[in-house]
């Protein structure tokens, strides 16, 4: 059996990757209204969005135990794996990584923990890439390797319609939620080293899913790119983003996902979001 790779349930992988690549999803926890869940197990993104925006709703989230990872690594371990590479969401935004690498100290050296400084497909990318490496039958430094540097060939970039949530959960530092939504315009952000960060501002929502566009070919090069757009509860937008985005990317566009995100970052960012991953290939 072959180095066997591990993320968490915040990558929204396209179902087909995980099962393709044997990718084992490790879910963290959705509080809503005080009651816990497994985000994509009990929590799906409709109950993140239907949740999101009642009025008196409230919901947090939770890295998973140490424990978790423990049994995770063992299980895999003991169906004969010869190694494990962990790969999860930015340290900066999630103690998920902790938890991983607290679990690595436990069960030895055969686990190796890696901090993909993003989320969604931009740490599904490196976790794919992870997966594609160990399917041919590399080591467990190929294929830590193959997910850093799939990290350094990946861009994040996001539209809101406001950042109160994040500013709320302490995504965002006071300065840049107050920039974000200076005179009522339209944020659209990035992630850079791991933590999140205000890149441009538009006035209206139709210009910030067209700049969203313009940055994410900005981000491509000249290159051929994969691409991945999230949404949560804003399917239009997410069909408007791949039509745009395949029209300008042309043969460049290798390929190309869609999918919703879910209730961890749903919680911290609200209904409406339009994400796009760009993976330079």
């Amino acid at each position: 059996m072959p180095v066997a790779v591990v993320t968490d349930s915040t990558a929204y992988l396209p179902p087909e990757l995980a099962d393709r690549y044997r990718l084992t999803v490790v879910p963290l926890t959705v509080v809503a209204d005080g009651v816990a869940g497994l985000e994509g197990v009990d929590v799906t993104p409709a109950d993140a969005a239907r949740a999101l925006s009642a009025r008196r709703s409230t919901m947090t989230t939770s890295r998973p135990a140490p424990e978790q990872f423990v049994r995770t690594y063992r299980r895999l371990l003991g169906d004969g794996a010869t190694g494990v590479v962990s790969v999860h969401l930015s340290a900066e935004l999630s103690g998920t990584v902790e938890a991983a690498r607290l679990a690595a100290a436990e069960v030895g050296d055969r686990v190796a923990v890696v901090d993909a400084r993003s989320t969604g497909m931009g740490l599904g990318f490196p976790a794919v890439a992870a997966g594609e490496t160990a399917d041919r039958g590399a080591p467990l430094a190929e294929v830590r390797q193959a997910a850093l540097d799939t990290i350094d060939r990946t861009s994040t970039l996001f539209y809101l319609d406001t950042l109160e949530l994040l500013r709320r959960g302490g995504r965002i530092n006071a300065a840049g939620a107050l920039l974000g939504t200076a005179l009522s315009v339209k944020p659209i952000l990035h992630v850079v080293n791991g933590t999140i960060a205000l890149r441009d501002r538009v006035r209206t929502a139709g210009r910030g899913l067209a700049r969203l566009v313009d940055l994410a070919v900005e981000e491509a090069g000249p290159g051929d790119v994969d691409v991945a757009v999230h949404h949560l509860a804003a399917p239009g937008r997410a069909a408007e983003l791949a039509e745009a985005l395949a029209s300008r990317l042309g043969p460049r566009l290798r390929t190309r996902y869609v999918t919703e995100a879910g209730a961890v970052v749903g919680a911290h960012v609200g209904p409406g979001l339009a994400c796009v991953v760009v993976h330079r290939v």
